[in-house]
């Protein structure tokens, strides 16, 4: 079901980013350049996260963007879910459960994660009420600031 994505995924996925940020908009719109600029950067570099995809009967039906991060806090490694879709039809049956299972598990993720961050943006009810089910809590405030783009 869940698996790690693969260079002929990279349409799909760019395609199911766009419709998570036309279903649940961020602060800026995400182009499909800077999509598969994700993708290509968490292949040459593996220690920064990994792209995995929901395949359901041989057609994909979701994502997950996983960054790594080190908290001193925490006292470790986190695994950051950045992203997760989940195409309409598949929702509320489990997979999102089964995916932050196979991260503890350390099937998608190393087994040295010391925790699983995520955000959800306000309005996103449904999302919020199945992380708080899988025991997350809030935990502080997430400010950013955008810095120009590098040239």
């Amino acid at each position: 079901m869940w698996r790690t994505a693969q260079p002929s995924d990279d349409d799909s996925l760019v395609e199911m980013c766009a419709q998570l940020y036309r279903e649940d908009p961020g602060p800026a719109p995400v182009p499909a350049e800077q999509m598969r600029a994700t993708l290509v950067a968490l292949r040459r570099e593996p220690w920064r996260g990994r792209a995995v995809i929901l395949e359901i009967r041989e057609r994909l039906s979701g994502y997950a963007l996983l960054i790594s991060f080190w908290s001193n806090e925490l006292g470790g490694e986190v695994c950051e879910v950045d992203e997760l879709f989940i195409v309409p039809e598949h929702r509320n049956q489990g997979y999102g459960t089964q995916l932050f299972a196979a991260i503890a598990r350390g099937d998608l993720w190393s087994a040295t994660a010391i925790a699983i961050a995520l955000g959800v943006t306000p309005d996103n009810a449904r999302a919020r009420r199945l992380y708080e089910r899988l025991g997350f809590a809030a935990v502080g405030v997430s400010l950013v600031k955008r810095l120009a783009p590098s040239k």
